[in-house]
């Protein structure tokens, strides 16, 4: 039986206890806000984050660990007995994350074999892929069988998720002014989702009740579900019930996982930004 670590990047969303349980390493990136710099779910919570974001003037930045930390994680495993890793970051198309994982396991290549898999993914669409995968390594499953795992599963991965407010696209430069502003008094409510691994709009809705039934829908026309989960950030318990209702009824092989967006995603989200994220059977 092989032993293989897995290793994921904290864009991923993944809840600690999954990650404690499934022995799944998790790589935090880091937040600054101005001069002060946070390392992601280590000395940054999400209630801190949205705390500093209501007083922040300006947009907080990321970025993606090194590829020196990727190598120390890899190293690390190496002493610990694993015979390989299994590396799975967030989309390359959004972060340089996946770019540091490879140049790290370069370094280690007469060490340990590393394989890095861009999941073309983000939040718990990432992380959903990174618990398959860790199950399966835990049954003995060899290097090439779980890349091949994670590689499957990513073609049935999905996210879709309904923004709340305009401000992060306001302050971030992203939205003009005057459509901003037009968007704010028609109340509307952009849905965004993951194709190919960039963001893409996905509708909008004029009330929240109308996204959050929007992103239900979503998630039910790829049913029935391996996986789902509900990730939300700075939400109000109303909503998260609201949506935990509308999809109650879908089929899903697994519990579904309710979990916090963390300061990676949330930076772009904006609070109140509320989704599913699911693997189709």
């Amino acid at each position: 039986m092989a032993r293989i670590r897995v290793v994921t990047d904290s864009a991923s969303d993944l809840p600690e206890e999954y990650a404690r349980r499934l022995n799944i390493d998790v790589v935090s990136l880091s937040i600054r806000f101005g001069d002060e710099e946070f390392t992601d779910r280590v000395d940054l919570t999400p209630d801190v984050f949205w705390a500093k974001c209501k007083v922040s003037k300006t947009l907080p930045e990321t970025s993606a660990p090194s590829a020196g930390t990727f190598q120390a994680v890899y190293e690390r495993a190496k002493a610990e007995g694993y015979d390989g890793v299994i590396v799975l970051t967030l989309s390359s198309m959004l972060s340089a994350s996946h770019q540091a994982a490879a140049l790290g396991a370069d370094a280690v290549t007469s060490e340990i074999d590393v394989r890095v898999v861009d999941t073309l993914n983000v939040s718990m669409g990432q992380g959903l892929i990174a618990i398959e995968v860790a199950e399966l390594a835990a049954t003995g499953a060899s290097l090439e069988e779980l890349v091949a795992r994670a590689q499957s599963v990513m073609t049935k991965a999905g996210v879709v998720a309904a923004i709340d407010t305009l401000e992060h696209l306001i302050k971030g430069g992203r939205i003009g002014g005057a459509r901003a502003l037009l968007g704010q008094v028609l109340s509307i409510k952009p849905l965004i989702e993951l194709k190919n691994g960039v963001v893409a709009e996905a509708g909008r809705q004029r009330t929240r009740a109308k996204a959050l039934a929007a992103v239900a829908k979503a998630a039910a026309s790829h049913a029935p579900l391996r996986r789902l989960a509900l990730i939300h950030g700075a939400c109000t318990s109303g909503d998260v019930t609201t949506l935990e209702s509308l999809v109650k009824d879908i089929v899903v092989e697994f519990p579904v996982i309710v979990t916090d967006i963390g300061p990676v995603v949330g930076t772009h989200g904006g609070p109140g930004i509320i989704g599913l994220t699911w693997i189709s059977q």
